[in-house]
């Protein structure tokens, strides 16, 4: 007699009030035989059960909900051999697209689809980073992006949804910025008034800002803003059109494994879009181990390749370009 498969672990937040978050409420009551269901509480309550899960050696702990739900099960799962699994139901998911897992639309929760992937049981190591020692998988903010997640008030969220970050924004863009200053482990050094720091191509939702990034490259991709106001939100434009280190802008894009950013003030801080707190100085080094996450076994493909291969016509242009001029030169 062939063994049944194994219920897993999983954590979710029974207040979920959205619709989505509601949808997969519902699924997980009408797929119950598949899992093991653990209410959580708050964030905390989510990190001590998943801490018990790593302590107690379960393969796979499976988190429903959003970035804040994935973020809090990561701070345990970090540098453990147990396997994240994604239900993706929050508002952005920025995390689950990254990875390619479907994520809820207008129509259906897409749910099914992720729980397949995840008994599929392909597993993926993605690169795990620290900031001042908070474990992050997808990006994290140093200034005005985790300033607007400071101000927006959980009420403003509830009633606008998304539109509430950019009503914050809006109000923040006059603000005196501070000066910050970013110095890689190699030496480079970069001024700016606002740093974004990318693991993966994602942010805030489906936008590709780090046009560069791979969550597979020990690496981390650095967007330095040198100028606050006006200037600062054309250049995240041009980011999100995914032109920002094309066109003549004032962001600096940069590369590294290791850095430090320093500010003449405290400034706010997030990681994985979760707000942590103020200080003046933020250190960013890999995280000893990486994170192990059950992911489609051939992720990407279709508008996201097509998309990648369209930005990088004007790099490969560039480059021919220069080719040409060097051999006339030469």
């Amino acid at each position: 007699m062939a063994s049944a498969q194994p219920r897993y672990p999983l954590l979710f937040n029974p207040n979920a009030r959205s619709q989505k978050g509601k949808r997969a409420l519902q699924f997980l009551m009408e797929n119950a035989q598949d899992f093991i269901l653990y209410a959580t509480r708050d964030v905390k309550d989510a990190q001590a059960l998943t801490a018990d899960f790593v302590e107690k050696g379960e393969p796979v702990v499976l988190a429903a909900g959003g970035d804040g739900t994935l973020n809090a099960v990561i701070q345990e799962l970090a540098g453990s051999e147990t396997a994240l699994g994604v239900l993706p139901a929050g508002t952005m998911n920025v995390f689950a697209r990254e990875m390619g897992i479907p994520v809820p639309n207008m129509q259906t929760s897409n749910l099914s689809k992720a729980l397949k992937i995840i008994d599929a049981g392909h597993v993926k190591d993605v690169d795990l980073f620290e900031a001042n020692g908070q474990p992050f998988v997808q990006m994290a903010g140093v200034g005005f992006d985790a300033q607007v997640i400071e101000e927006t008030t959980v009420e403003s969220k509830n009633m606008l949804g998304p539109l509430a970050y950019l009503m914050s924004a809006v109000k923040l863009l006059g603000d005196k910025p501070p000066k910050m200053n970013v110095r890689c482990a190699d030496g480079r050094e970069y001024d700016g008034v606002a740093v974004l720091v990318g693991n993966g191509e994602l942010y805030g939702g489906q936008v590709k800002l780090f046009s560069k990034a791979c969550n597979e490259d020990d690496m981390l991709d650095i967007l330095i803003f040198k100028q606050s106001g006006y200037k600062f939100v054309l250049d995240t434009l041009k980011g999100m059109a995914g032109v920002i280190d094309l066109v003549s802008s004032s962001v600096e894009y940069v590369q590294a494994n290791e850095f430090t950013v320093s500010s003449d003030r405290d400034v706010p801080v997030e990681v994985d879009g979760e707000y942590v707190g103020r200080c003046q100085k933020v250190e960013f080094k890999p995280a000893e181990r990486k994170l192990k996450v059950l992911a489609p076994e051939n992720e990407g493909g279709g508008l996201a390749n097509l998309w990648k291969h369209w930005q990088d016509i004007p790099r490969k242009l560039a480059g021919d370009g220069k080719s040409q001029q060097q051999e006339k030169e030469s």
